[in-house]
């Protein structure tokens, strides 16, 4: 090799894993912030190794000079699937399912997407980089205001007990849930404890969240309930 060529090589690796590292920083740090398991160092890490993979196929050649040159294949897009597939198990680790409440879906998508920004700076396609890390932080900042203002439906699970000698009929209890500006769903109903108690679930839905916090003040103060629980359903 010439020593020009070799000291421009060094230079062109260096100068995209810095820009691996940043831009998975840039995303990383918006996760951090709002406190998900998933946050700077891990999409360092993840933005970081693909780019490293994908320069191990761009540079295939000078790596393994004196191999066969039919068993070298220069086809990055083969490497960018092996990674995806790989990036597919790291994102459904961070996925959680609380009850009715499943999150982290955001922060695997962010994983997701910051893998093909490490891919595309291994690939020297600095700009479509730019776009993508420009476009992931306003999917994940800008749009989370965007989305705290949309005229969105609130769900969440709503789950009362009563003692059997000593329940609200149904009728009675939707009419308690729709004083708070929430509509009931269908509900579901069951005996436990031998029968000693009579429970209704239903899912409920409303425009504001704050309604369930009212409506469990309420509850709270009714002496026919012996239990009950609201579990949101949201990411």
């Amino acid at each position: 090799y010439r020593p020009g060529d070799m000291d421009e090589q060094l230079i062109t690796v260096a100068m995209r894993l810095i820009l691996s590292l940043f831009a998975g920083g840039i995303i990383g740090f918006e996760r951090s912030y709002h406190g998900r398991p998933a946050g700077f160092r891990t999409h360092i890490l993840v933005c970081s190794a693909s780019t490293l993979l994908l320069l191990v196929s761009v540079y295939q050649w000078d790596l393994l000079p004196h191999a066969p040159l039919e068993t070298l294949r220069i086809d990055p897009t083969r490497m960018a699937q092996g990674i995806m597939t790989g990036i597919g198990f790291l994102g459904g680790g961070v996925i959680i399912k609380e009850r009715f409440t499943v999150r982290g879906l955001t922060t695997a998508a962010s994983i997701w997407i910051t893998a093909f920004i490490g891919i595309v700076i291994g690939m020297g396609f600095y700009s479509a980089a730019g776009l993508g890390v420009a476009l992931t932080l306003g999917a994940l900042a800008v749009f989370r205001w965007v989305e705290s203002v949309m005229p969105t439906l609130r769900y969440a699970k709503l789950t009362t007990r009563f003692q059997r000698q000593n329940l609200l009929s149904l009728d009675e209890l939707c009419d308690v849930v729709k004083a708070h500006d929430i509509n009931p769903g269908y509900p579901s109903y069951r005996l436990t404890e031998e029968g000693k108690i009579f429970e209704y679930e239903m899912t409920v839905r409303t425009h504001d969240a704050r309604n369930l916090r009212y409506l469990a003040e309420t509850l709270s103060k009714m002496d026919q309930i012996k239990e009950f629980g609201i579990m949101p359903t949201g990411d």
